[in-house]
């Protein structure tokens, strides 16, 4: 696949270059082609907000809806300074991927405002999720598009946004967002769905590559919620986590981390160097690190045609969105790398805000072990299925997922025809 570098790190080049490939080998009709590549609507807005020293700052907001064919918009929001058109973009169309793979009935949006929490106080960062949520009063809404927490993004931003949305429609919408605090509206087991996925995935690879838990060697890049949570999960299950990874330094230890300790010292800390329990690591070369699973649950364009040959993993869980570049497929493809794409990966945290909002629309609320067991039902079957269908085609896990996604996308416009 030729992709020139500055292409490569581009996420939305990423996700049309799969995109491409997958609806090829499809055969998809021309004009559902045209119409699943680019997204139904763009929207952005500039938000004033005068900061706690009385200057007024004006931020940008964006919020992407690439399709509605099979229900409401979901997807989360991002507070980064580096959030752009096109990433949001590539992530909406990651969504819609991503709820036709687990087949649940949404369709995928993606939102984000560009700024830099770690400089904001809590009250500006209120005032900015208010007003971003005021700005697309008539776009969101439990039938239209659900947002969720992402990157630098929490329980509480979700809270403020639904609080403001409520505010707005002079009653109280729980189901405008997923992600919530449980005594508004959340789901038990929502916060460590993603890495829940991740550890069920896992365990699915292992068990069609033939391999045990106990003594599978896993390394782990990021410790935010998703990696945190699968680590934890992981260690529980009796795997061996021996590296973490994290924006400000890494831990290695080959016998093995305690990663409830490490939960703990972070809790402590505010980071996880410093932990007394491994050698601290370069981050970047423990992506490269002698390992039986690696596990990337941070950010998108860690695994590239700069370091894609030195990986020594037999299987890629992609925790994290878009973490591997189309250029480093090619290259794990020919290492025979089992790698399990991010739109299957990384649906649980989707699959357990789809329950959050069935919740909240009934007004009934599950036990946290009812959560669960869907959410493995959902993922095993998702699994079996991208598998099931990577062989049949002769294709990686990546394209199958895609292929199924949408083929699922495209038959369901076929159905509901088009209006005009």
């Amino acid at each position: 696949m030729s992709v020139s570098m500055d292409k490569e790190f581009n996420p939305w080049e990423a996700q049309a270059a799969r995109f491409d490939i997958a609806a090829k080998k499809l055969n998809l009709d021309e004009g559902l082609w045209k119409i699943l590549r680019y997204p139904n609507r763009e929207i952005i807005v500039h938000l004033p907000i005068q900061m706690d020293d009385g200057r007024l700052e004006v931020f940008t907001g964006y919020r992407v809806q690439h399709s509605i064919a099979r229900g409401p918009g979901k997807g989360g929001v991002r507070y980064s300074p580096d959030v752009n058109l096109d990433e949001v973009r590539a992530l909406a169309s990651w969504m819609t991927w991503k709820c036709a793979v687990v087949n649940i009935p949404f369709g995928g949006a993606k939102g984000g405002v560009i700024c830099d929490p770690k400089k904001l106080s809590q009250r500006e960062i209120e005032k900015i999720t208010r007003r971003y949520t005021a700005e697309l009063i008539e776009f969101i809404g439990p039938e239209k598009d659900v947002p969720a927490p992402d990157m630098n993004t929490n329980e509480q931003t979700m809270a403020w946004m639904m609080d403001t949305y409520s505010m707005h429609m002079r009653q109280t919408v729980t189901a405008v967002v997923t992600g919530k605090p449980l005594n508004i509206g959340g789901s038990r087991g929502r916060r460590e769905a993603t890495g829940r996925g991740v550890l069920i995935i896992t365990d699915e690879s292992l068990k069609k590559l033939g391999m045990q838990r106990e003594g599978t060697r896993v390394i782990v890049q990021g410790f935010g919620n998703v990696g945190s949570n699968a680590a934890q999960l992981m260690h529980d299950a009796g795997y061996k986590v021996i590296g973490i990874g994290e924006w400000d330094g890494g831990l290695y230890n080959k016998n093995g981390i305690d990663i409830n300790a490490l939960v703990e010292h972070k809790q402590r800390n505010g980071s996880i160097t410093g932990f007394k329990g491994a050698d601290a690591h370069d981050s970047k070369a423990l992506l490269e690190a002698e390992c039986d699973v690696l596990a990337p649950c941070a950010t998108e364009n860690v695994i590239t045609s700069k370091n894609a040959d030195k990986i020594k993993a037999k299987i890629i869980i992609e925790g994290a969105n878009g973490p591997t570049t189309s250029v480093a497929d090619d290259i794990l493809a020919d290492k025979k790398v089992f790698v399990v794409p991010d739109i299957l990966a990384n649906a649980g945290g989707v699959t357990a805000s789809y329950f959050e909002w069935v919740q909240d629309r009934q007004g009934y609320f599950w036990k946290e072990a009812v959560v669960n067991e869907q959410l493995e039902h959902i993922l095993v079957d998702s699994f079996e299925n991208v598998v099931q269908y990577s062989e049949n085609h002769g294709v990686n896990n990546r394209i199958a997922a895609y292929m199924l996604a949408i083929d699922r996308v495209a038959f369901t416009i076929k159905q509901r025809g088009l209006y005009a």
